[in-house]
């Protein structure tokens, strides 16, 4: 079976979204030009034939722009942009405070194994993610060049069975040592009682100290049914039609009360529309948030409770 329909096909959404920003957006919020390049050709091609299958007849847009217009028009395109800047942005200053460890969880096609920074050349690097997602990404890391690294750590695990410790404790991560944690585009993927069991995984793996940031949908959102927006009502449908449900979100005005009760302290919350005012004030790339879309950064500040606590 060809392994790229396995792999998650949203991970491959996000990684071109991220490459055709970085190409054609006027004032680009991001430099990661890798997500052409590791979504292989067939893929591309799908994605391409899908978005010119939804054109509408009149259309007088060149074909040869199909996929980039898809790809922009979706209504996950501007969050994805905005959570992979806030998060290169924590983790560079997470790196400036001393955190030497890089926990991706759910990488996906993250390309940042690709164009590690100076900043960052000191960092351990870990990718945990589904069987059936990382091998195609190890295969097509492979295929462009990037050569495997002593510091670059993969760690096949399906998080549904597994604790994240201890998928971790199958590799060279050290427990004592504070870390940085991304967690994007998950949540809402997830049942509420499993990111509750992931957020007391996380602050148990690591030291105190450590920090994490990851997205979550406002759950008034995923509640409002056919009242919600057009383009969030076609963005759920679409996501569903691929096996990747919507499941949960959590409330703004709750959140940080719950990551106390699983030993995190809630740093800072932003929306969509927050994050596209401190990162495109001017509005030079057209960018479209969705309120609902939260990023969220937190620090582990001790073991987390029991559930029953």
């Amino acid at each position: 079976m060809n392994p790229s329909s396995q792999a998650s096909r949203t991970a491959l959404a996000t990684a071109l979204m991220r490459s055709i920003h970085s190409r054609s957006a006027p004032a680009p919020l991001l430099d990661d030009p890798w997500g052409e390049r590791l979504v292989p050709d067939s893929v591309r091609a799908a994605f391409r034939e899908r978005a010119l299958a939804r054109r509408d007849a009149t259309s007088t847009d060149s074909p040869d722009t199909a996929l980039d217009d898809a790809m922009r028009a979706n209504a996950a395109y501007p969050d994805v942009i905005l959570r992979s800047r806030y998060t290169e942005d924590a983790l560079k200053d997470a790196v400036a405070r001393g955190i030497t460890q890089y926990v991706l969880i759910g990488a996906g096609f993250d390309s940042f194994v690709c164009r590690i920074p100076e900043w960052a050349q000191g960092l351990a690097i870990y990718e945990v993610d589904h069987p059936a997602t990382q091998p195609l990404k190890r295969q097509r890391l492979a295929a462009c060049g990037v050569a495997p690294s002593a510091s670059v750590h993969f760690v096949e695990a399906d998080l549904s069975a597994e604790r994240l410790g201890a998928a971790l404790a199958r590799s060279p991560f050290n427990a004592a040592q504070p870390t940085f944690f991304s967690w994007l585009g998950v949540t809402v993927y997830l049942t509420r009682e499993a990111n509750l069991a992931a957020l007391r995984d996380i602050a148990t793996c690591a030291a105190p100290g450590s920090e994490l940031v990851f997205t979550y949908i406002d759950e008034a959102t995923l509640h409002a049914g056919p009242s919600g927006t057009e383009a969030f009502q076609k963005l759920r449908s679409d996501v569903a039609s691929v096996g990747e449900e919507f499941l949960s979100g959590f409330d703004p005005k709750t959140l940080a009360a719950l990551l106390r009760g699983t030993g995190l302290d809630l740093l800072e919350d932003i929306d969509g529309h927050a994050a596209l005012a401190r990162y495109d004030p001017a509005g030079r790339n057209g960018l479209q948030p969705a309120g609902a879309a939260h990023i969220a950064h937190a620090r582990i500040v001790s073991a987390a409770p029991s559930p029953a606590a």
